[in-house]
């Protein structure tokens, strides 16, 4: 492995290390305990932009030094794959708007009164974790491919898969029963053939 790989490798090890932390329930602790109620309205979006921040130097990175060339999709397919892509950010979007109670620290760390319930909507009456499955695909429709891309496509494959099972112990902490007998009737990645109803309480 080159020099430079191992450069990209390790930093997207640093990189997962870090998201995960900040997604974690000690740091949102310890900023619920310095900033209290303000932290619900900055939190998430100061880890998302922080997230793409971080991300711009291992793109650069891939920019500058790219590595042997696999393959390329010849047009017209490359225009669908990409289509798809802009699809997939789009789930990505609806993951958010969907479902912002999931989101809310307050109600992860237990410190409303009266905590929202479940109810899933939107893209959650689909699927339970539609950030992996968006993920998965703008990440594997790409295009093209060279080694170095390939590399750190399997290591980010496998971090959102690890990150999923983060997302999914979360929920069980914060919506408890609930959940389980959501997980029974929704799949986790890939799409269920049935819709579970449109705001349905557990």
């Amino acid at each position: 492995m080159s020099r430079i790989c191992l450069i990209q490798v390790f930093y997207l090890a640093a990189f997962a290390l870090l998201h995960s932390l900040l997604a974690s329930l000690p740091a949102k602790r310890l900023a619920w305990a310095i900033f209290g109620t303000r932290t619900d309205p900055w939190y998430l979006r100061a880890y998302s932009i922080a997230a793409a921040l971080l991300l711009l130097p291992l793109l650069l990175l891939f920019l500058l030094f790219p590595g042997k060339r696999l393959y390329v999709v010849p047009s017209p397919w490359r225009w669908l794959m990409v289509g798809l892509q802009l699809l997939a950010g789009t789930i990505t979007v609806k993951a958010f708007t969907d479902a912002p109670h999931r989101f809310s620290i307050a109600e992860q760390l237990k410190k409303t009164a009266d905590p929202a319930p479940l109810k899933p909507r939107g893209i959650y009456c689909w699927m339970r974790d539609p950030f992996l499955f968006s993920g998965l695909l703008q990440i594997w429709l790409t295009p093209f491919m060279t080694a170095r891309l390939l590399i750190l496509y399997l290591l980010a494959s496998l971090y959102l898969f690890l990150g999923s099972l983060h997302w999914e112990s979360r929920l069980r902490h914060q919506f408890g029963p609930e959940y389980q007998a959501y997980s029974k009737r929704v799949r986790r990645v890939l799409p269920s053939t049935r819709m579970v109803r449109k705001g349905k309480k557990f």
